[in-house]
């Protein structure tokens, strides 16, 4: 397992941590996330999934990954 924090714009409420949340545990190989406003704690199986396809879920969602 891999863990990742990453930084996050455009956060400013409850429901955009839940979100986020939703979006990066729909991601195929994340075991686990814990999300706050402007952040993210993910843990991860790096033969299911990368960094990449999470950032790319963040985005999706609609909120911007800065980098670390």
């Amino acid at each position: 397992m891999a863990q990742v924090s990453l930084r996050i714009e455009g956060m400013t409420c409850q429901h955009c941590v839940m979100r986020v949340k939703k979006a990066i545990d729909g991601v195929e190989g994340v075991s686990s996330s814990e999300v706050d406003i402007g952040s993210a704690k993910v843990v991860f199986d790096e033969s299911r999934t990368g960094t990449e396809a999470i950032e790319k879920a963040v985005q999706d969602a609609g909120y911007r990954v800065l980098p670390s």
